[in-house]
């Protein structure tokens, strides 16, 4: 094991600052995620007090996923440059701002200010990129898992402060619920801004960053290597599949098959809370098994799953299978994913590159969403964007597997290419 100065942990043995990393990530995320989940939640009843259709207000949801996947490349070059501590803190920030908007919101300018740019650029600054490059960069040894762990957020938000939401919406007001997500995001940012350091950040080794290139000569490095290509079109497949395909049209398919609202929601909180023990095994995995082949077969699974839902017809326990099926895959690509671009691209540069990679899964998000009105509404039917799924996941599983599985630490060796590469884009 590589010897450390004594101020400094071990990176086989991780002190309390990296795991209260992970911790706070985790909590940020599962605020960050339960904002966006519970537009979705309150819709019925706004479009009712307000007049709104829900055509408008998925078009508030598909503006902040615009945002969100244009303004990800330079929240990644923020975490580079300057860490994870006032990104984290003012993305909260940004985020109880935007709900308060919306939580006095009568006015469709002040909805689409407050959910659709502003809480937007909090969801940027609190996405599962920004974290899982944080926490990667603050570990060499059980990157992965931690990864895992500090990314499951996502998914915790919804199995915890969801429900609790709902019941406050029901018993009182959806502008209660958005006033309560308001309040929460003010109080982690605080916590935030307090826990976190607050140095430029250093890598797992203990290294500095170095100076940087131009962000448009980075962005030409990396849009010049091969794996980069693999991770970026294969996560965009992601986005599809995932924020676009499922988490958009599920529980309107439930309801096309005539299964009541009540067991089809019970059956999406059973995807949900096998998707937190995906994750985090994933992430164990990650540190264990050759990540390509792991990240292969995540998306091949996956295509299966679609094969199953296509022809779950009149049988509801089918539904739940598929719950289970694809809750294991969901957001599991992403400590894979995050594991491969920092052994690629080098940890320096890491919020860069999951920034830009993280845009194409945001594209793919909206991509799906659409296709999925769009293909429902010319054939009556969700047949064709099931198929359409699998058949997208199946090449990206395939595509993956031309990656090679590099070393879990090659920063020294993968950082002057990078920085060569950038040099010449700007000479």
């Amino acid at each position: 094991m590589r010897s450390s100065p004594p101020s400094q942990p071990s990176m086989d043995r991780p002190g309390a600052g990296p795991w209260l990393l992970v911790l706070v990530g985790f909590a940020a995320l599962a605020v960050s995620f339960s904002v966006r989940a519970v537009l979705g939640l309150a819709m019925p009843v706004i479009e009712t007090e307000l007049g709104w259709s829900r055509s408008l207000l998925s078009g508030i949801g598909a503006l902040a996923l615009l945002i969100m996947a244009c303004a990800a490349p330079f929240a990644g070059r923020i975490i580079d440059d300057s860490g994870p501590r006032m990104l984290l803190t003012g993305g909260l920030v940004a985020i109880a701002i935007g709900a308060g908007l919306v939580s006095v919101a009568s006015s469709l300018a002040l909805f689409v200010l407050g959910f659709g740019i502003v809480a937007a650029v909090g969801f940027t600054a609190v996405g599962t990129n920004i974290v899982a490059a944080a926490i990667a960069k603050s570990f060499e040894a059980g990157r992965g898992l931690a990864t895992g762990i500090g990314t499951s957020g996502a998914t915790a938000g919804q199995l915890l402060v969801v429900p609790a939401v709902a019941i406050l919406m029901q018993t009182a007001s959806w502008r209660y619920g958005f006033a309560a997500l308001a309040a929460l995001a003010l109080v982690l940012a605080a916590c935030a801004f307090v826990l976190l350091p607050g140095r430029r950040p250093a890598t797992a080794s203990g290294a500095l960053a170095p100076s940087r290139g131009s962000l448009l000569g980075e962005i030409g490095a990396l849009g010049r290597l091969p794996a980069f290509h693999v991770l970026f079109w294969s996560f965009l497949i992601c986005g599809f599949t995932t924020t676009g395909v499922i988490e958009t049209h599920l529980l309107p398919y439930a309801a096309f098959c005539g299964f009541p609202p009540l067991p089809s929601a019970t059956a999406y909180g059973v995807l949900s809370a096998v998707n937190l023990g995906g994750m985090v095994l994933a992430g164990f995995l990650t540190d264990r098994l050759h990540r390509p082949t792991l990240l292969g077969a995540i998306y091949l699974i996956r295509a299966l799953s679609f094969i199953l839902l296509a022809s779950i017809g009149p049988d509801i326990r089918l539904l739940y299978v598929f719950a289970v099926l694809f809750g294991l895959v969901d957001y599991s690509t992403i400590p894979v994913t995050v594991g491969l671009a920092a052994s690629h691209f080098g940890v320096r540069r890491l919020g860069l590159a999951m920034g830009l990679i993280s845009s194409g899964h945001a594209l793919g998000g909206a991509l799906g969403a659409l296709a999925g009105g769009l293909l429902f509404d010319a054939g009556g039917s969700y047949g064709l964007l099931w198929f359409g799924a699998f058949g997208l996941s199946t090449l990206a599983g395939l595509v993956v597997f031309l990656l090679r599985d590099q070393p879990s630490e090659p920063g020294r060796s993968s950082e002057p290419v990078l920085a060569a590469r950038a040099g010449e884009a700007t000479s």
